[in-house]
């Protein structure tokens, strides 16, 4: 069993890292993508090569995640990364431009399944909090590595060339096929409506235990109902979303600072987002220490610990966000070396996994069974952002200079981090104003 359900996890991060890596495979690679195809580099399409993708993350969790509350979560996990896996290859082969931006939305489809799907695939084999934690823990590092990790791939995959990019991705993704083919069903109400129709089949006359009619409206609407009746689902997705389309403009921004002001070739630009890597690890180790530090004080009844959880980090990772924003706005100057404002990436990474692996949490242990909805509904918002926001990049980092554009995002993120401590303090009285309805 205990093996069984280490091949689940193993199963859920490798889709999460494929996927995530996926979403900004193409930064590192879109001047050579734009010679390629003679689009010019200040040609305004060039960024739907990372949006497109998120597109299919905005749409992806909305249908996939309360399908799988309705089918499972293995039928629908085990299409979708084959799909991703053929989309992918498909970006190595495509022949336009036009082509490669269509093949790049059906890869982001596919791939947001690991958004909606995975805390509750995760919820359904631990019930255990803290072996649940850690593996959310490893799940979402991989899924916040992925992206910061795709233009160090893709810089210096391009040196063979822009087809290369998709064939190093296609590769980490058909490596784990055996892996996703061999998981097992884990939601527990289809397991036992299955196994109640597998008793009707030989006979016996009861009705299926958690069996539900087919509603297309019921499943497919919830995600949306959620995002506007549970104050809990609406300011999640918002905070989250800010941070998420934060990190997509990064891809734009480093571009200006790093490649613009420092004059850094395209694989040493890739080099900036090695820190932020480094952030999230050192994130991930302060979450694991905390959960199991939590775990004793919970049972030695510590008053501390009936604090929500894993809030008290989002607390924590809110503070460094505002902190590596303003860190990179003001360390960057030409007579300063680059490292300096690349070492902002440490406090954005630390803090952004911080948030994210609080917030996340939070929906998951609120929701229950819903927490695939819920995570739908979230996902589905950041990704709207990170499609949105990367076009404002430019723009803004042109007319406010970097000092000011990334003190700009400072301010919002300053503006925004005082949702988690309203968790804190207010957390009880929202759960139960916000608590899921039978029915919905």
């Amino acid at each position: 069993m205990r093996l069984r359900k280490t091949h689940i996890v193993l199963a859920g991060t490798i889709f999460a890292f494929n996927g995530s890596l996926g979403a900004s495979l193409p930064s590192g690679a879109s001047p050579t993508i734009a010679q390629a195809f003679q689009v010019s580099e200040s040609d305004a399409r060039l960024v739907l090569l990372n949006s497109l993708y998120l597109v299919g993350f905005v749409v992806g969790p909305l249908f996939f995640g309360p399908l799988s509350e309705y089918l499972g979560c293995r039928p629908v996990l085990i299409a979708t990364y084959l799909a991703f896996t053929l989309f992918t290859l498909a970006c190595a082969l495509s022949p336009t431009f036009e082509s490669l931006l269509a093949f790049r939305f059906l890869c982001g489809l596919n791939a947001s399944v690991p958004n909606a799907g995975l805390s509750g695939l995760y919820s359904d084999i631990y019930e255990d909090p803290e072996r649940r934690d850690r593996a959310m823990a490893i799940f979402m590092f991989v899924a916040m590595a992925g992206p910061m990790a795709g233009p160090l791939v893709s810089g210096f995959a391009v040196l063979l060339s822009w087809r290369w990019v998709f064939w190093v991705a296609l590769m980490a993704a058909g490596a784990g096929v055996p892996i996703i083919l061999l998981l097992p069903e884990t939601y527990l109400p289809v397991i036992l409506q299955k196994n109640a129709m597998k008793d009707c089949s030989q006979g016996e006359t009861r009705q299926p235990h958690g069996a539900q009619a087919f509603s297309a409206r019921k499943i497919f609407s919830r995600p949306f109902l959620m995002l506007v009746r549970k104050l809990i689902v609406a300011f999640t997705s918002l905070y989250l979303a800010v941070m998420y389309g934060i990190l997509f403009l990064f891809f734009q921004a480093y571009l200006v600072v790093f490649q613009g002001l420092y004059r850094l070739s395209t694989s040493d630009n890739g080099l900036a987002f090695i820190p932020m890597i480094f952030g999230s690890l050192l994130g991930l180790c302060l979450v694991l220490v905390y959960s199991s530090i939590h775990t004793r004080a919970m049972a030695a009844n510590k008053s501390w610990a009936l604090v929500d959880r894993r809030l008290p980090l989002a607390c924590v990772g809110a503070v460094s966000v505002v902190i590596a924003l303003f860190w990179l706005g003001w360390s960057s100057y030409r007579r300063i070396h680059p490292v300096l404002p690349m070492m902002a990436g440490i406090f954005f990474g630390f803090g952004y996994y911080l948030v994210f692996a609080a917030m996340l949490n939070y929906l998951t242990d609120a929701y229950k069974e819903a927490s695939a909805s819920a995570q739908a509904a979230a996902s589905a918002t950041r990704a709207i952002m990170a499609v949105v926001l990367p076009f404002a990049a430019n723009p803004m980092y042109n007319h406010l200079g970097i000092h000011w554009a990334s003190s700009l995002l400072g301010f919002l993120a300053f503006a925004l981090a005082g949702i988690p401590f309203a968790f804190i303090r207010y957390g009880s009285l929202l759960r139960q104003s916000s608590g899921l309805a039978v029915g919905e």
